[in-house]
């Protein structure tokens, strides 16, 4: 009989999701499926689990680590994040990400290590620590529990809650306007989004030609989230541009996993050869995500648990 998977059961396996995730001879779509597995299993040992593998060499894993914990709203992930933020050693990107995980976290504890890493010397740190204070600063003002809450049908804690706006003119005029802050900017992103039309893709589209890093990186990670059809042209140029900056490349990669049409495939496949290896693992996972669209199995627990199973009979 298969294992049952609802979280009661699966907190069980955690060590052995732990073990995937930790273990550099495993492939690297394995060990993210096992992470995203752990995302679903909201504890402190998942959140233990997911802390060693800080210490692996592959700066994508880490950032997506950041991402899971900043996505699982456990108090108790804020001092790992914290002393990643504080680490130099760090790439930027790991950095940024557990400093976007602090504010989607939100806790007033994170506020004095955000507010000392915003004049960072990493622009993309920096800017991030921003956006965070931003964002934990609009949970304290908040009227309604739900105003930062997973809207439009995406299940994601995002570093802004969408601008109450609906007029898709407007939101993209208020998005591509450099002088507001980055936090609202971002709020416009994510009305755009679930708004969802073509007229909207399209509007997130021009972001992508941003004169910030950060911004274009988030874009590309909106456009993922959409999957739409329409965004093709622009992420594909974006991972294309050589000169383009690496966190953005890798998450327009994964983008272009997301969509997983035929036309991008052989682009992911072009470009799992890349010399950046951020870039270069992050197509290696996005065709795993596109056979996982494709081959329509959601038992990724039930698979990694039974490989482990199998390993120790």
């Amino acid at each position: 009989m298969p294992e049952d998977t609802n979280t009661t059961n699966l907190q069980a396996h955690v060590p052995k999701l732990g073990k995937v995730l930790a273990d550099p001879a495993k492939p690297l779509a394995e060990r993210f499926r096992a992470l995203f597995t752990l995302r679903n299993i909201v504890c402190p040992e998942s959140v233990q689990a997911i802390a060693a593998a800080f210490e692996d060499d592959s700066a994508l894993l880490k950032h997506e680590c950041a991402y899971v914990l900043g996505q699982m709203q456990d108090l108790s992930a804020i001092p790992l994040l914290t002393s990643v933020l504080e680490n130099k050693q760090q790439d930027a990107m790991v950095r940024h990400e557990a400093a976007e995980a602090l504010g989607a976290i939100g806790d007033a504890e994170s506020i004095a290590v955000l507010t000392r890493f915003k004049d960072d010397e990493s622009v993309e740190v920096a800017e991030t620590c921003e956006i965070a204070l931003d964002r934990i600063a609009f949970k304290q003002q908040a009227k309604q529990a739900d105003e930062l809450s997973p809207s439009g049908g995406y299940l994601s804690v995002d570093p802004a809650p969408p601008a109450p706006e609906a007029d898709i003119a407007s939101l993209r005029d208020q998005y591509l306007d450099t002088s507001r802050s980055l936090f609202q900017r971002y709020r416009s992103l994510f009305a755009l989004r679930n708004i969802g039309n073509t007229e909207a893709v399209e509007a997130i589209v021009e972001g992508l030609n941003d004169s910030s890093a950060l911004f274009r990186h988030e874009a590309a990670y909106v456009l993922g989230q959409m999957q739409h059809p329409a965004s093709v042209t622009g992420l594909a140029e974006r991972l294309k541009d050589v000169s383009e900056n690496y966190m953005v490349r890798h998450e327009c990669a994964e983008a272009l996993g997301s969509i997983a049409s035929d036309e991008v495939l052989p682009l992911i496949k072009e470009f799992a050869k890349d010399e950046a290896v951020v870039v270069k693992e992050s197509c290696e996972v996005a065709l795993d995500m596109a056979e996982y669209e494709a081959s329509g199995d959601f038992q990724y627990a039930n698979a990694i648990v039974a490989n482990e199973d199998q390993d120790h009979e």
